[in-house]
């Protein structure tokens, strides 16, 4: 065998596999091609086998060739493989029959906190109140100080906030942390209003409490404050009362039982009749037939001198509401985690 005799039969291979790939008409016959062509057992492979009978000398030329032939017959391959597919893909949307009913996407739905958000937001609109938003990390001064809440208060803890390391950009307002209710909100419209102010925050709350059916490290409040001459106990039992007829019907019974809160004076903790009993007592309620909802009270004078109002020309009432805890309670959830586990099958309840 002459030096040129294998560099020939290689050409002549060359121009019939490109020819057999060019001719291939479906994906299934360029697959018996490839594996005819580049399997293991496969005409190239088999031109291989022959390099060993040739000359030292010509054995580096013909297999550095048949490299570059194997390159090329496998780009061939697979620009013909895209072609095809392109083509079959558009002969399938050539056959779609376009009378039949189309697929309905998947529609995703508002999440059971986004609407209950948005329920209780719109209710207290449409009684006139304006809805403010407030920075989640916020200053000492404002979650407790101005709220009359001392340094020596049990929830100004770090087993009770989560406070920050960074350095605080105005240390006279303490350090920072990450806000365990909406009321600093409160503080801060105060400080830039003159009353009447009639305010509902909205927004979420960090607390470092262990995760279970009832708790939750992050969670969201809807706080409520209305500063005016002549504010009285009886506005704020009856703004209250109207808001929880609106979200659970027009027979929730409701009582108003006293509590103390650092920031409102004198203070009262809100309860409903259970929706599941309607009173008679059941598991859900501990037999009592009562579930707790919210507190509320009188704003507290030392929080009106903070922002400079004075408590004897002004009242003011204020509240605040966990969504999450109405929300399981309309829904019949009994565990928290529900609402932040992603699970979609949760969302397509509602």
């Amino acid at each position: 065998m002459s030096d040129a005799d294998p560099l020939a039969r290689l050409a002549a291979l060359e121009a019939e596999l490109t020819a057999q790939l060019s001719d291939a008409e479906s994906l299934d016959e360029l697959e018996s091609l490839r594996i005819a062509i580049l399997g293991r057992k496969g005409q190239l492979a088999e031109f291989t086998k022959s390099l060993g009978a040739l000359p030292d000398t010509a054995r580096p030329v013909v297999g550095q060739r048949l490299n570059a032939v194997k390159a090329k017959l496998t780009a061939l391959l697979d620009e013909k493989r895209s072609l095809l597919s392109r083509q079959g893909a558009q002969a399938a949307v050539g056959r779609a029959d376009i009378t039949l009913p189309g697929t309905a996407p998947a529609l995703g739905r508002h999440h059971p906190i986004t609407r209950l958000l948005g329920e209780v937001c719109q209710a207290f609109e449409s009684l006139g109140f304006e809805i403010v938003e407030g920075p989640e990390v916020e200053f000492e001064y404002y979650n407790f100080e101005a709220l009359n809440i001392p340094a020596q208060h049990p929830s100004r803890d770090a087993f009770d906030t989560f406070y920050l390391d960074e350095p605080s950009p105005q240390p006279k307002k303490g350090g920072l942390l990450l806000r365990s209710h909406t009321s600093p909100v409160q503080i801060r419209v105060m400080e830039h209003r003159q009353p009447p102010v009639r305010v509902v925050v909205p927004g979420r709350v960090f607390r470092p409490d262990a995760a279970d059916a009832s708790h939750s490290f992050m969670f969201h409040q809807v706080e409520g404050l209305v500063v005016d001459r002549g504010i009285t106990m009886a506005h704020l039992k009856g703004l209250l009362t109207v808001l929880l007829k609106r979200l659970f019907g027009p027979a929730t019974a409701t009582r108003f039982r006293p509590h103390y809160f650092p920031f409102t004076e004198p203070s009262a903790e809100v309860d409903i009749a259970c929706l599941l009993c309607r009173g008679s007592g059941c598991s859900v309620c501990g037999q009592k037939g009562w579930v707790e909802v919210l507190g509320c009270g009188m704003v507290h004078p030392n929080v009106f001198r903070h922002v400079g109002y004075d408590p004897r020309e002004v009242t003011g009432l204020a509240f605040g509401l966990g969504i999450e805890r109405l929300a399981m309670l309309r829904s019949g959830i009994n565990d928290i985690r529900l609402f932040f586990e992603n699970d979609a099958r949760l969302l397509a309840q509602f």
